[in-house]
């Protein structure tokens, strides 16, 4: 496994000399730790690919550099790289079985035959494949197969990352939830360093360490899964990450308070301090599951309208003319047509100038 650094790596396919709106990947600096599962998070479009292209060496960067462990493999190939990729659609030779599949990258380096049977039958039996070592391949699910191509990179014990290209994509939405896990449970039991491209949120929140957002070729924040849930450092995140995404809604703030058009909401006053410092058009932004129904609260909000999603419930208010949500699994329920009381925990409140967060 390798630790992955990328200096001031940029890339568009216009040329190295086009301007920096037409790039597809902005100058960039992250750090990948070894031996941790990272994923690369952002809707399509957004550069994810191209960075992970240029990582694994599909694609050279028109600037910046990639190390690993603090080598330059920046006009590497991805074979001198030693890199596994794991693509949307898998990638496996249907006229073998899952055993010679399996097999085939060890015997290519001349391992003992001894050697490639103890290997393919730990990773088999990680992945769930024990049971289907000699059936051929084109004879197994989709989802069988991209479990397959995962093995093929998680046999090698020499490989610097393993890179997944939205590898759950072509899987049926049902079996998703399981290879996530198997995903978590592989990274345990082998320790290796796996980089996961997704536009699916679910999937990076519950399969890695750290998350890297990106929107428009910029990488917008990275952190834990809780970090981006509970801190997000950008508008962009702060509605791209949850389930609704966060209320924004556009305030003044004076004497400790938020103000949104007729509502009066009190502020911590380490926040509102920071707030008198501020720069550029002001929102304040709250979670929906962190909303409260409260009697005593001090904001009247319109209910327009409920959906019951089963373990839990979502209503679309209006607030002073402001579209905001309300998400709660138990409890009392707004009714639509009528006016709620909310109450908005200080502690759960983040402003923004000009999207980004107050630090």
């Amino acid at each position: 496994m390798a630790r992955i650094e990328l200096r001031s790596l940029a890339h568009s396919y216009a040329g190295p000399d086009a301007p920096l709106e037409e790039h597809a990947l902005a100058p960039t600096d992250l750090e990948w730790a070894d031996g941790q599962t990272h994923a690369l998070l952002g809707p399509s479009g957004c550069g994810k690919t191209t960075l992970l292209n240029a990582i694994s060496g599909l694609l050279t960067p028109t600037a910046g550099r990639v190390l690993f462990d603090g080598v330059d493999v920046t006009e590497r190939s991805t074979r001198e790289r030693n890199i596994a990729q794991v693509f949307q659609f898998p990638v496996v030779y249907d006229t073998m079985t899952v055993f010679e599949n399996l097999a085939f990258p060890l015997r290519n380096r001349r391992l003992a035959a001894g050697e490639v049977s103890a290997r393919v039958g730990e990773v088999a039996e990680v992945l769930e494949l024990t049971g289907d070592l000699q059936r051929r391949a084109r004879g197994l699910t989709a989802d069988a197969k991209q479990r397959l191509a995962l093995g093929r990179g998680l046999v090698r014990d020499d490989v610097a990352a393993i890179l997944l290209d939205e590898p759950m994509t072509v899987i049926d939405p049902a079996r998703r939830w399981s290879l996530r896990r198997k995903l978590r449970e592989v990274h345990h039991a082998l320790g290796r360093t796996l980089i996961h491209v997704t536009h699916d949120q679910g999937e990076a929140l519950t399969i890695a360490d750290r998350v890297v957002v990106m929107d428009a070729g910029r990488v917008v924040q990275v952190g834990t899964p809780r970090e981006l849930v509970e801190a997000p450092t950008h508008t962009f995140v702060a509605t791209f990450i949850g389930n609704p995404g966060m209320n924004l809604l556009p305030c003044t703030v004076a004497e400790g308070t938020a103000v949104v058009a007729h509502t009066v909401l009190p502020l911590p006053p380490e926040l509102a301090a920071r707030a008198k410092e501020a720069r550029g058009a002001l929102e304040l932004g709250i979670r929906p599951e962190h909303l409260e129904l409260d009697p005593d609260g001090n904001a009247a909000a319109r209910v327009e309208r409920i959906a019951d999603l089963g373990r839990y419930w979502v209503a679309d208010l209006s607030l002073d003319g402001q579209a905001l949500k309300i998400k709660g699994s138990g409890g009392p329920r707004p009714v639509p047509g009528e006016s709620a009381r909310l109450r908005f925990p200080p502690q759960r409140l983040i402003l923004f100038a000009d999207g980004v967060a107050l630090a």
